[in-house]
């Protein structure tokens, strides 16, 4: 009798656990793709949704466009597993990474070939400035429009190769400093609003087709080193047949050889992208670097600290700097 009762309650718990399996694996089909507010988000959703539409189908997984307002959102979502995917900068990737369980998997490449791309100092083409130099110079009579804090070529990248490398710091310089994504410094640029403002590359490019008569409007006074393109970051705690199906598809997509290449081309290149490949979180040494001697030049310009405070402070960044050196020089060694 105890023998059949207790098989009926084994068999009741396999069954309640097999249905508890099922559900869970359920949940876990519905993912959240998050990307960076470098538009608008109607902007960005009329390039995107066609990708992610391509990849709920091909994957058989529900992929949702996630939006924020700001590059901290998507970070931030990803952190409190409200954001699976996300297409970031360099430096956002960082955050991420460090901060919300992300792993860098794959690499932007633009429709150039080009592996990166480069940050801009940009202003109206009236104006009398020609050149950083000039912006220095003039700064305490400036707007300034600055990137979103979390953007590689909009705040990371100029702020160590314009500001950081001359010892000064954007906040204290210009008679006032705000802060948006590329479009909108851009435009506050064509319309006057501000002095001088961050850009980059791609986002010009964009506004050339979409208003001309803004972008001519506009002249380039700085450029930055190439910077590596943008990555894909996903949740390291993804089961890892689901990160298989999403990698397979990213970076086959577009691709010579697919069934449906010519139109997958067309998508990637309304979103200005190539394809993608394989990456690693390896990708985002060279922007840990220049964090590293932005906050190095800060330290060492900082009249309130004491000396010893300096020393130590300084130390510890060349240790860090060290570590990043010696992980890159292993890169290079590789065959």
């Amino acid at each position: 009798m105890y023998k059949y009762i207790w098989s009926i309650v084994f068999g009741a718990s396999v069954i309640i656990s097999l249905v508890l399996s099922e559900t869970a694996n359920a949940a876990q089909q519905e993912l959240n793709f998050g990307i960076i507010s470098t538009e608008s988000s109607q902007v960005l959703k009329s390039r995107w949704q066609p990708f992610l539409d391509d990849m709920n189908k091909e994957t058989s997984l529900k992929i949702n466009a996630f939006f924020a307002s700001d590059y901290a959102g998507i970070v931030t979502g990803m952190q409190f597993n409200k954001v699976q995917i996300a297409y970031y900068g360099n430096k956002a990737a960082i955050e991420a990474v460090d901060r919300a369980e992300g792993e860098v998997f794959a690499q932007m490449v633009d429709v150039t070939g080009s592996g990166g791309y480069y940050s801009h100092l940009i202003t109206h083409r009236d104006s009398p400035l020609n050149s950083e130099k000039d912006v220095l110079a003039q700064a305490e009579n400036l707007t300034f429009g600055n990137g979103d804090p979390n953007s590689t070529s909009g705040f990371l990248v100029p702020g160590y190769y314009v500001f950081a490398m001359h010892k000064v710091e954007p906040k204290t310089i210009f008679k006032r400093t705000l802060n948006s994504n590329h479009e909108a410094n851009a435009l506050s640029v064509a319309n006057k609003k501000v002095d001088v403002a961050t850009c980059n590359n791609v986002a010009l490019e964009k506004l050339e087709k979409s208003q001309p008569e803004r972008r001519s409007q506009i002249k380039i006074i700085w450029t930055s080193p190439l910077i590596t393109s943008s990555p894909l970051v996903w949740r390291k705690d993804l089961p890892q047949n689901i990160k298989e199906k999403i990698r397979n598809f990213v970076v086959s997509y577009g691709k010579e050889g697919r069934l449906e290449f010519a139109r997958e081309k067309a998508i990637l290149e309304s979103m200005e992208m190539a394809y993608f490949h394989a990456s690693s979180n390896d990708q985002l040494l060279p922007i840990r670097q220049l964090e590293l001697f932005k906050e190095k030049g800060v330290i060492e310009a900082n009249p309130n600290m004491s000396a010893a405070d300096k020393q130590a402070k300084v130390q510890d960044i060349d240790a860090k700097l060290a570590a990043l050196n010696t992980r890159m020089a292993e890169i290079i060694k590789k065959p």
